[in-house]
């Protein structure tokens, strides 16, 4: 019942992008995960997000935002959840089911690695999909095409390590169900200005690039 739940939300979510088309708003979610790594970090990045979207693109999203853990069943009622965090993660059989199931139904994760993710969110998303491994999108993808073109790929937000910024994903059937941002830290960009002391322009970048991932996770 919730797959077939979030695959005819999914059919209804393009005309989120027409302003007045939703009778009600739809809610995003930010995954909560075991292993002790800091699932809540950047408390202010997808409330501005939502804000930035719903002015610049006309969706209809709810500007709070839910919290679901990896293995409940509520993460179906939600077309975009975003992951993020510093350091460890881990799913269990349970939760890496679930979260295969909810992609495979039409659901969209967006990883962002805020600095020491990585190492440990690879080998958990192969107990998601085992046959599937990351693969760095080219730049004419269309989630690099959407509202705002990014002709050069992922922004880059922070420095961290100085290297360039890729963004990843892992695709079932033909279809994206996760991008994963790395070496960018796009949450931190779309924390409020004080949090970071990032430029302006540096923020939008960073909002506009969120933005083209919801379009894309509304419209695919």
């Amino acid at each position: 019942m919730r797959k077939v739940k979030l695959k005819i939300l999914l059919l209804a979510l393009p005309l989120l992008l027409m302003a007045g088309s939703a009778p009600a708003p739809v809610q995003i979610a930010l995954l909560k995960y075991r292993g002790g790594g800091d699932w809540y970090a950047n408390p202010t990045a997808l409330p501005n997000l939502i804000e930035f979207c719903n002015k610049n693109l006309r969706t209809n999203i709810d500007p709070d935002y839910a919290t679901v853990d990896a293995g409940s069943p509520d993460i179906f009622n939600y077309p975009f959840v975003h992951m993020t965090g510093h350091g460890n993660v881990l799913f269990d059989g349970q939760e890496a089911a679930n979260l295969r199931n909810y992609l495979i139904a039409g659901g969209f994760l967006h990883i962002d690695d805020n600095y020491g993710m990585d190492p440990y969110i690879r080998p958990q998303m192969k107990k998601v999909f085992p046959e599937l491994d990351f693969i760095e999108l080219p730049f004419s993808h269309p989630i690099y095409n959407q509202r705002f073109p990014f002709p050069n790929g992922l922004p880059k937000i922070h420095e961290h390590d100085n290297k360039p910024p890729q963004g990843f994903g892992l695709i079932w059937e033909g279809r994206l169900v996760c991008f994963y941002s790395y070496e960018t830290d796009l949450g931190d960009g779309w924390e409020d200005p004080a949090v970071h002391n990032d430029s302006e322009e540096t923020r939008l970048k960073a909002l506009r690039m969120g933005a083209n991932l919801i379009q894309y996770a509304f419209t695919k």
